[in-house]
């Protein structure tokens, strides 16, 4: 038989269900289980108390209780517009962090205005600083950075500007860290990652490369066609010079066989005169290049071509004091 439970009962099971209830949010705010690279900033009756590194921690539930810090967020819809917005957070991130700021306008030294896009590295080193030495940490980092950056070109001009990125991330970077120190943060890296002049501006540079590549190639080409002159000049003086010495040395050879045929011939007739013998028997050897190609035609024979008789009547004599 069924029978209803009686009103002590009743109160004991209503006391054990609030004590549990009870117990669940005391240990929810006594117990705090902080993360790798967080920090969590914990708070006594309002007042600074410790902070909480990771791992799991207890504190005094009702007394102490983690600060509650706004930070603000970039969001990028299309290149050009940034959506901004800010989130309520009770732990610090520690890791290093980007952020990412709109294009903003800046004015270099010759008055040329033109529009950057800079990416900021910082990480949290000092959590109770970033809390309470500044508000908002991240656009107090975005507004300290703009300013910088004005500052930074406006002591440069454009040309300067373009060619200049690592000096401007350098000094950027020494500047803001300096200034930031005492927010408990440290600034790693500035990156400008757009440096956009003027169309004008742009289209002006674009025409002046273009003059410079084309003056470049001409002068390469010029430089080419002077050194190939001097290479041909140099070949062509190399080849005379073989040709000479080729000649030089082959009169020497013909003048030493000349030498050594007379020596020849003079040993064989010693009172004789070889020099009648020579000369004809180059006058035989140049005939068939002199009737060469003159079948139907008449040949002049020079005059001194007329003591070719005598030159024979010679070798004849010769022959026979030899026989």
């Amino acid at each position: 038989m069924y029978t209803i439970p009686s009103f002590e009962y009743l109160w004991m099971i209503l006391f054990l269900g609030v004590a549990f209830i009870f117990l669940i949010v005391f240990l929810k705010s006594a117990v705090y289980l902080v993360k790798q690279a967080e920090a969590v900033v914990i708070e006594r009756l309002g007042r600074f108390h410790r902070i909480l590194t990771p791992g799991l921690h207890l504190v005094v539930p009702f007394l102490d209780k983690a600060r509650q810090v706004s930070w603000s967020h970039i969001k990028d819809v299309d290149g050009r517009r940034y959506y901004r917005y800010i989130t309520t957070l009770n732990r610090i991130d520690l890791r290093e962090a980007a952020y990412d700021f709109p294009k903003q306008n800046v004015i270099t030294k010759d008055n040329v205005t033109m529009e950057i896009n800079a990416l900021l590295y910082y990480q949290i080193t000092d959590p109770k600083a970033a809390v309470y030495e500044i508000t908002n940490l991240p656009e107090a980092i975005e507004k300290l950075t703009q300013t910088t950056l004005r500052n930074v070109i406006g002591s440069l001009d454009l040309d300067e500007t373009l060619v200049s990125r690592d000096r401007i991330n350098h000094e950027l970077r020494v500047k803001l860290d300096e200034a930031t120190d005492k927010w408990g943060v440290r600034i790693n890296r500035v990156e400008l990652q757009e440096v956009m002049p003027p169309a004008d501006i742009r289209e002006a540079m674009e025409k002046q490369m273009r003059a410079e590549r084309t003056r470049r190639a001409v002068i390469l080409e010029s430089e080419g066609k002077k050194r190939s002159a001097i290479l041909e000049a140099e070949g062509v003086q190399e080849s005379q010079v073989l040709r000479a010495k080729g000649e030089a040395e082959s009169r020497i050879i013909r003048a030493d066989a000349e030498a050594q045929a007379i020596k020849l011939v003079r040993d064989a007739a010693p009172n004789s005169d070889p020099l009648p013998y020579l000369i004809a028997l180059n006058y035989i050897k140049m005939m068939p290049e002199l009737t060469q190609g003159k079948d139907d035609k008449m040949i002049l024979v020079p005059y001194e071509a007329s003591s070719l008789v005598g030159s024979l009547a010679s070798m004849k004599k010769m022959f026979q004091d030899i026989k």
